[in-house]
């Protein structure tokens, strides 16, 4: 399992599979092969609903964005 985090508070937004992490890494810009971290905000998260993402990734996202702009998040294995 993956586990997603608040990139700013560390706060833990929810775990994600590796299909998950598979579709978020092949849809977000990453600066290296070391990326983890990455800014998503509600037309990310509208991009991502291409048919790709599962509800349960694109929910998790939803409700950590909430009503703010964006926000950065970071992933980590268990």
């Amino acid at each position: 399992m993956i586990d997603l985090y608040n990139a700013e508070t560390k706060q833990l937004i929810g775990s994600i599979t590796e299909a998950d992490l598979k579709v978020l890494v092949g849809h977000l810009e990453e600066e290296s092969a070391e990326d983890q971290d990455y800014y998503i905000d509600r037309a990310t998260i509208d991009f991502m609903a291409d048919g790709e993402a599962t509800e349960h990734l694109l929910q998790l996202l939803r409700a950590a964005v909430g009503s703010s702009e964006g926000m950065e998040i970071r992933w980590q294995r268990r």
